[in-house]
């Protein structure tokens, strides 16, 4: 643990290196020079160029040992350059200076030599690691045969006070790293990868969509009803309506009633707000893909999301070629094969058959009922059985009992006891049941048919009134995508509303309220539709390997500094 005199210590070795850099700008100001320059243009009749740009223009002039040849570096790129970036590292010895510049997500080394800059080569003395600067000279390369700009002239942009981390190679400390990312982006170049990447998902969905005819639209994110989704809203209040607001938990009864307006085929990318825990998968607030399209059903909708995965995942390649292989070759999953499709009912089977409790299996037969006959052997109380059947296998063993019989209890209707069933015996294993054709990587799993009392927004099966045309898909054990056949029956959409208004009168925090201007929208007719629903934070995680959602949020949600660390008050899905 690090005592007070230490934070102190370290504290007035950084205040000293800022103080020092801080008098170098102050001399710069008495020179004339402005350290924080509002301009950057060529004095000396270069061409402006990007890093990645001059790097690109040189590639000609690498020979077959991957090293750059001074003539021909010379012949490729004949003339000036001007450039600019931040500085990464400097080192001087005699009369040479090399210095490493970043721009982005390339670098180049400048190589000053005192002989060719003459008198401005002093103006390398107030330069500092982390300080912005531009430079003006031609390409070449050095005796290593690294490809270097010999610059006749070097500026500083802009003075950076405090320090880069310590030796420059990376910010390791995730907390500092989340806090301020800024500095997480200058001493990790993969951290920049990620948020590129980012953009490059985004647009791939945005194109996929496009080309499919649908239409990208904005919808309110103050709500004075909660709904949408099953979860607890953050409030706020508008001063000049005097009204009670809540931040939007989901866009998607406002979107449905653009199906009603004859808007067919509608998506929004936009932010979303959940008052809930906070964990590697779960940020306060969110990015949701919601798209909706009349005369299609849940069914449909599993074929497209297979297309669109795919579809993203190429454009990506297309787009980061020299990163996105990497990231496909350490994924544990695949989107290479069919996706499993899983019906709920069938999963508790499934899962009762892993468990290799025998109780299970008999309850499980067909002519008990499958899935539901668990729920009936289950449903007085299994309390004094656990001790019993957790012996019956390794994976029996490794069930949660405590909360899985606690959760279980607290159901009101068979339909949510189905549901606790399959989230306990067969959520968790999801990745490790189904597998590629070689068994190296795990398949996504389209979890179909859930009992209806668990899906307020979603069609009855017209065959099977207790289930709902719905499916999520999970991708190596998480959640990524919800998608469901619209209810478009106004008198049925009111009875669920109602259900949940009862169930918030008796407690429930997550419910949603009773929608009377959506029930009136359904009454002016609503056309057959699906609709879906996907966390594109979730989606850059799986598509970039990466272990926590504050990856690839740049500025995530922290607790103050002051506080303890939070207890996830959500299970971890």
């Amino acid at each position: 643990m690090v005592d007070a005199t230490e934070k102190q210590t370290g504290h007035s070795a950084e205040q000293a290196i800022i103080d020092g850099r801080k008098s170098k700008a102050a001399r710069a100001r008495e020179a004339g020079q402005n350290p924080f320059a509002n301009d950057s243009k060529p004095l000396l009749g270069g061409m402006t160029t990007r890093l990645s740009d001059a790097r690109n223009l040189a590639q000609t002039a690498l020979n077959s040992e991957g090293r750059f040849d001074t003539d021909a570096v010379a012949a490729a790129v004949p003339g000036l350059l001007h450039v600019r970036g931040r500085l990464l590292a400097i080192r001087r010895t005699g009369g040479l200076t090399f210095m490493k510049l970043r721009e982005g997500d390339s670098e180049l080394q400048l190589l000053c030599d005192e002989a060719a800059m003459g008198a401005s080569y002093t103006d390398l003395d107030p330069l500092d690691i982390g300080d912005l600067v531009e430079a003006e000279g031609a390409l070449t390369a050095s005796k290593r045969g690294e490809l270097s700009l010999s610059p006749k002239r070097v500026r500083l942009l802009t003075k950076a006070f405090r320090p880069l981390p310590e030796k420059w190679h990376g910010l390791s400390d995730v907390e500092t790293r989340y806090r301020q990312r800024y500095v997480d982006l200058v001493a990790n170049p993969d951290v920049q990868d990620v948020f590129r990447a980012r953009t490059q998902i985004f647009r791939a969905v945005r194109a996929v969509l496009d080309d499919d005819g649908f239409l990208e639209v904005e919808t309110p994110t103050m709500h004075s009803l909660i709904g949408g989704a099953a979860a607890r809203p953050f409030e706020t209040h508008h001063n000049t309506l005097d009204m009670d607001l809540f931040l939007r938990i989901a866009p998607e009864l406002f979107l449905k009633r653009l199906l009603v307006g004859g808007l067919e085929r509608v998506y929004e990318i936009g932010r979303c707000y959940r008052n809930e825990g906070i964990s590697t998968r779960h940020n306060p607030e969110f990015t949701m893909l919601e798209f909706y399209r009349a005369y299609a059903n849940y069914e449909d909708l599993m074929d497209f999301a297979e297309v669109l995965l795919r579809e993203v995942d190429t454009r990506l390649a297309a787009a980061m070629p020299s990163k996105q292989p990497a990231w496909k070759a350490g994924r544990p999953f695949t989107f290479d094969e069919p996706f499993v499709r899983l019906p709920m009912a069938d999963a508790v089977v499934h899962g009762a058959k892993k468990a290799e409790i025998a109780d299970w299996i008999a309850a499980t037969s067909p002519e008990n009922g499958g899935g539901n006959g668990l729920v009936a052997l289950l449903k007085p109380d299994f309390v004094e059985k656990i001790k019993e059947w957790s012996k019956s296998s390794k994976r029996a063993k490794g069930i949660d009992w405590g909360n899985f019989r606690k959760g279980f209890l607290k159901c009101d209707n068979d339909g949510e006891r189905l549901f606790c069933l399959y989230e306990y015996l067969v959520e968790p294993y999801l990745a490790e049941d189904f597998r590629s054709a070689d068994g190296t990587k795990s398949l996504p799993v389209f979890v179909t048919d859930y009992p209806f009392e668990t899906s307020p927004l979603a069609r009855k099966n017209d065959a099977n009134p207790k289930l709902v045309d719905r499916f999520e898909l999970f991708v190596h054990g998480r959640e990524l995508c919800n998608a469901f056949s619209e209810l478009n029956d106004p008198e049925d959409q009111a009875a669920r509303f109602q259900e949940q208004v009862d169930k918030k009168s008796r407690g429930a925090e997550e419910t949603m309220d009773f929608d009377e201007d959506y029930v009136r929208a359904l009454e002016h007719g609503m056309p057959p539709a699906a609709g879906f629903g996907m966390g594109m934070d979730r989606l850059v995680m799986m598509l970039t390997n990466q272990a926590s959602i504050r990856d690839v949020i740049l500025f995530p949600q922290l607790r103050k500094i002051e506080q303890s660390a939070p207890t996830d008050a959500k299970k971890d899905d």
